[in-house]
């Protein structure tokens, strides 16, 4: 069995004025008590509990929490905000008719229980494993978005099946002309073009620059948020497509590493200065992340790959070949999408042969260090560096 870990992001149902002004007021005073220990001695402060706040109206659990968050940001001055958290033993989730609710002792003495709104399709099927048992609780937090909406964030971690036998691997290319490129071996593949996101880059960094030369900072940082929650959001999207993909045809998702890539990978001034083409605004480290999760919830295998040569290799015979743009070459004339030739690459990568001809149709995906990579997916960055080392 396989553990998960989820964050169950679920917003109050219909929290009075009364609440919310009170959730305000008592963080601020949790966020005093954070800078007040970082006024004491680290090592006094780590002897420090409850006891020493028994003037603070907040409940020890969250104090005691406090302190330990507290600790753990060793290179901190000063907290803007610290959240109000506890662990799971100072509340409970249960059902209430048609509403769940969590029910949480903030002030000393006192509990309280307030209903969620949870999202059926996404929540619904975790807490009810939380209230039978088959789900632990984690710790909660209580935060606030920038709309003024209160949100309990309940950490989650539960058992899942371990992947099931597959019956290959589908190749997943990331890149900028198409997010994603996910082809079954030898056969037909799925593309995420990735034109409208390039247009928003582009349309983000007009709008920056217009509010920078205006000197309105503030909109500015909006902006950037904005498009941050944009992109995840297409994310989120485009790795629950992938998984579904996957699973559609009963078989596994490789990713080819891309640590590392924004030193390895040079840019010219030109290429940098324009937002949709910069690479350094990639985010498909977190396309995998979040593909990843929801692959062990659905009971998906998902490895990662070596990167070099699996865009400039022929997927046919592995020989060298040439990248035009959105065009792969071979050395015999034959043609195709380069991201579906990268995609099929990944998808039935074994390995590499050391040495590199490129006058002769050597295959540089051939079978060579089984032990890197084939049934145990390599440490993120190792594959990368042991092939470099190879090939040197």
């Amino acid at each position: 069995m396989a553990e998960l870990k989820l964050t169950l992001k679920l917003p109050f149902y219909r929290l009075n004025q009364v609440k919310a002004l009170e959730f305000e007021r008592l963080t601020a005073i949790n966020t005093q008590v954070a800078n007040d220990l970082l006024a004491v001695d680290k090592k006094e402060r780590k002897k420090l509990t409850s006891s020493a706040f028994r003037h603070v109206e907040i409940g020890s659990a969250w104090i005691n929490q406090t302190i330990r968050n507290t600790n753990a940001k060793t290179k901190v001055k000063h907290f803007k905000r610290m959240l109000l958290e506890t662990n799971n033993q100072n509340f409970e989730i249960s059902k209430q008719g048609n509403f769940f609710t969590v029910a949480f002792n903030l002030l000393r003495g006192r509990k309280g229980r307030i209903p969620l709104d949870v999202h059926a399709a996404s929540h619904t099927e975790v807490l009810n494993k939380v209230i039978d048992g088959s789900a632990k609780l984690g710790s909660l937090k209580l935060c606030k978005s920038k709309k003024g909406i209160w949100y309990a964030l309940i950490s989650v971690s539960m058992d899942v099946p371990d992947a099931g036998v597959i019956k290959g691997w589908i190749g997943v290319d990331r890149g900028q002309n198409n997010i994603a490129v996910a082809a079954l071996p030898k056969s037909f593949g799925r593309f995420w073009n990735g034109r409208k996101v390039k247009a928003l880059r582009r349309r983000f960094q007009k709008q920056r620059k217009s509010l920078q030369e205006a000197k309105k900072l503030k909109k500015v940082k909006q902006l950037e948020s904005r498009e941050r929650r944009i992109m995840t959001q297409i994310n989120h999207e485009i790795s629950k497509q992938l998984v579904q993909f996957a699973k559609d045809f009963g078989m596994g998702l490789r990713f080819e590493d891309l640590s590392g890539i924004r030193q390895t990978s040079k840019q010219r001034k030109k290429i940098k200065s324009d937002a949709a083409e910069n690479r350094d605004a990639w985010s498909y480290y977190q396309l995998e992340c979040f593909t990843r999760y929801k692959a062990i919830r659905a009971g998906v295998p998902v490895e990662s790959v070596p990167a070099p040569y699996t865009s400039k290799s022929d997927h046919r015979n592995g020989a060298i070949g040439k990248r035009v743009k959105h065009q792969f070459k071979g050395f015999d004339g034959y043609r195709c999408n380069a991201d579906w030739n990268a995609s099929q690459n990944i998808g039935q990568w074994l390995g590499f042969a050391c040495p590199l001809d490129l006058q002769k149709a050597v295959s540089t995906m051939g079978a060579a260090d089984l032990a890197d990579g084939v049934n145990d997916s390599p440490k993120t960055g190792d594959a990368s560096n042991s092939v470099a080392s190879a090939l040197s």
